[in-house]
């Protein structure tokens, strides 16, 4: 893998991007302690772990948590492939100019499509997750009403935050990250060392949750526990354009937010089923709500209530993010003339330089969301949220068929970050990891309820369905002229720049 060139230097910012067709519309004031804090706090290693931690164990038991590492060695390999393509396109938006310019704009907007709504879909659910941590702390009861008003109250802070501009959402992602780490690896670490109630080789014993059946459905059962938290590093790429010497930087932090992510959320999950007095009746399913009690009797109430001003922050720091990366799909999608309401999806601020329009869509669609799940309840929340994590691994996929499909034809990546002879063997085995995930997410429920079954494929065949309609009916393509299919091509030209002899 190499990251620096040593013979050639690369272009500047700007020259890069207007290589690629695009003149300058955001201020690059995005630091890559920044870039690594914004990926950080949308993967949020604290929010999936809480979010997941006793259907985990209920489902795979304890030995649930190689989970963590299978699947983060699998996005590692999804995220090296990432970082070549936003090394040569460090351009805004992530998924979707990535597609476009791999393949072409009928296939770009498919994979954005899809993309979009499952980035608004977990907004909702992040923010709507986040609503007990902050009614406990203080002390509301876990109403609908409550649950409703609290959530709407996530997204509109984190709006406002990110309408101030890049360097207020630089500042409070760093805030969340160290949130983040205090409350995943410093907790974890603790849990681990002072607070250990089970032995280590609790992690090899499956404590009965077969039945009498085999443990390896039961473990694939579990994959959900690792898939639902690697995901997010991509938002480093969303905000391309504001970030300084982004075709190197962006990868490395990528990578960094895979790693840090990874093993923050060992730490955590570790000491979680380590520090558990009850291991027994999580795993049996008599308590679907763990970790609160684990706090108190490890940390007492009042480092209970200290846990959840920092589970706050990073739930907040974690709505912040998705809210930017989305805006800026959204801005990258309008900006191309590619939805309805371009003209105006497009409009960048002057005084904030963020697109202030764009970011109203990716607050006020969840809020909506928010409205109809306070009507049709917590089940409806469970549901749409399934398509969500299928929605992203899909999208994550079509940029790494995309990018295999361009290799094949004689692609050599031409940023600063490449893989060189190894990029086609990561790209292929990030396909094949990919697609596995797919499945896994994808394959039907037992539980003999067919919606609650098959809501996942329904979710995500609705939403590729209601697209391809759109595609074909509206031909909102049709119009945009913007670079499409051009990866080759644009390696030569990057290479063959007189700035980079």
């Amino acid at each position: 893998m190499s990251v620096d060139q040593p013979t050639k230097k690369s272009l500047g910012d700007a020259e890069h991007l207007r290589v690629l067709g695009y003149d300058d519309s955001f201020i690059r004031s995005m630091s890559w302690w920044g870039n690594f804090a914004l990926g950080f706090t949308y993967l949020s290693p604290l929010v999936g772990v809480y979010s997941l931690f006793a259907l985990a164990l209920s489902t795979g038991g304890p030995p649930s948590i190689f989970w963590l590492v299978i699947v983060g060695a699998g996005q590692l390999l999804v995220a090296l492939i990432f970082g070549e393509v936003v090394s040569q396109y460090p351009i805004a938006g992530g998924i979707y100019p990535w597609t476009r310019r791999l393949w072409g704009k009928r296939y770009a907007w498919m994979a954005a499509w899809v993309y979009i709504w499952a980035m608004l879909v977990t907004i909702t659910a992040v923010a709507e997750y986040g609503t007990g941590f902050l009614a406990s702390l203080i002390n509301l009861p876990v109403t609908n009403e409550v649950t409703l008003g609290l959530a709407a109250l996530f997204l509109l802070v984190a709006f406002g935050i990110n309408f101030s501009g890049t360097k207020m959402l630089a500042r409070v992602a760093r805030i969340g990250l160290a949130a983040e780490l205090i409350g995943v690896v410093g907790l974890g670490l603790y849990l681990l060392i002072f607070q250990r109630k089970q032995e280590f080789s609790v992690f090899f014993d499956t404590m009965g949750v077969e039945g009498d059946g085999s443990y390896g459905a039961a473990f694939l059962g579990a994959a959900l526990a690792g898939l639902f938290l690697f995901y997010g590093f991509e938002a480093c790429g969303d905000v391309a354009e504001e970030v300084e010497n982004p075709a190197r930087r962006i990868p490395t932090a990528m990578i960094m937010t895979i790693l840090v992510g990874g093993v923050s959320a060992l730490f955590s999950f570790g000491g979680y089923v380590l520090a558990a007095p009850d291991l027994q009746a999580i795993v049996n399913g008599e308590d679907a709500d763990p970790i609160p009690l684990i706090l108190e009797s490890s940390l007492g109430t009042v480092g209970a209530k200290l846990f959840l001003v920092v589970a706050l922050t990073a739930f907040l720091s974690c709505v912040l993010s998705l809210q930017a990366a989305a805006s800026r799909l959204l801005f990258s999608f309008a900006r191309d003339g590619m939805i309805p309401g371009h003209t105006w999806l497009a409009q960048v601020s002057p005084r904030r330089a963020v697109p202030v329009n764009a970011l109203i869509v990716a607050c006020t669609i969840p809020l909506l969301l928010c409205v109809l799940i306070y009507v049709g309840g917590s089940t409806l929340l469970m549901r749409i949220t399934a398509f969500a994590v299928i929605g992203i691994y899909v999208a994550f996929q079509a940029v790494v068929l995309a990018a295999l499909r361009q290799r094949i034809k004689g692609w050599k990546p031409a940023g600063p970050f490449n893989l060189g002879a190894a990029g086609l063997l990561v790209n292929v085995a990030a396909l094949a990891y990919g697609l596995f995930a797919i499945y896994l997410l994808g394959r039907p429920g037992t539980s003999g309820v067919f919606l609650d079954d098959w809501i996942v494929l329904i979710g995500l065949g609705v939403v590729m369905g209601s697209g391809l309609l759109y595609l074909f009916i509206a031909k909102p393509h049709s119009a945009s002229h913007a670079p499409e299919g051009d990866a080759i091509e644009m390696a030569r030209q990057i290479r063959e720049h007189p700035d980079t002899q």
